[in-house]
């Protein structure tokens, strides 16, 4: 048996706005008048409890689409803020000394990393943050929340899991319907009614809860290469 722990990416792991306003300017030039300053007054109200929107992607592709913007086009929008995730262009910090918590956790737990974003540019940023070895595992175009249930249930099977996420109806909501724990970082912490095990503006609130949680679950861990995945639904 070996507990395992999934993480998030976008709003979990990796932390701003940066990423959602790189989005928006691609998307601009094909959307309606002050459409950015429409994003920031959206992002700003999100951030300050209003749940009209998901998160920020949401809240481009929402406002986008309601100014007549296509999905193809907003595809190719995202495609192209993906490409510069982690530069001046779409900046993104982590919690402090993500490292030593992730070390800190390899002992008592098997670290997944699970997003719905496309690899590029994200195993450059974990390389920034010195962490890419850290993870036994990582699955790219998840397609959340059904994409999720596979990893999922491939990690109950060997053990106890924690998933961890903003996002409770993609990144959490699949792994507690099989009776996962569950942790829930960003905006939406503290306003959600969700059942989740624990919860925090963000990981380093929860450093601690987490860290617990995976010795209070711990089995021998053997150390495996990294693999890589990339989950598409058919």
């Amino acid at each position: 048996m070996a507990a395992s722990i999934i993480f998030d990416f976008d709003g979990t792991l990796a932390i701003g706005h940066g990423p959602v306003l790189a989005y928006a300017d691609e998307a601009a030039a094909f959307a309606g008048a002050d459409f950015r300053s429409r994003v920031d007054e959206a992002l700003a109200d999100f951030d300050s409890g209003d749940r009209t929107y998901r998160d920020g992607y949401d809240i481009v592709g929402s406002l986008a689409a309601a100014d007549g913007v296509d999905e193809d086009t907003l595809s190719g929008a995202y495609r192209r803020s993906r490409v510069k995730l982690g530069t001046a262009d779409a900046p993104v910090r982590t919690i402090e000394d993500l490292d030593g918590f992730l070390a800190a956790l390899a002992p008592h737990a098997e670290l997944t990393l699970a997003t719905n974003a496309p690899e590029q540019s994200i195993h450059q940023v974990l390389d920034s943050w010195g962490v890419r070895e850290r993870f036994d595992a990582v699955h790219f175009n998840v397609g959340k929340p059904l994409g999720l249930v596979d990893i999922a249930r491939h990690a109950y099977v060997r053990g106890p899991v924690l998933a961890i996420g903003d996002i409770v109806e993609f990144d959490l909501a699949p792994a507690w319907a099989m009776g996962a724990d569950t942790a829930l970082v960003g905006a939406t912490a503290f306003d959600s009614a969700a059942p989740v095990t624990m919860r925090g503006s963000s990981l380093a609130d929860l450093r601690d809860g987490i860290l617990n949680w995976a010795r209070a679950h711990s089995a021998s861990v053997s150390s495996t290469p990294l693999q890589t995945k990339e989950s598409r639904l058919s």
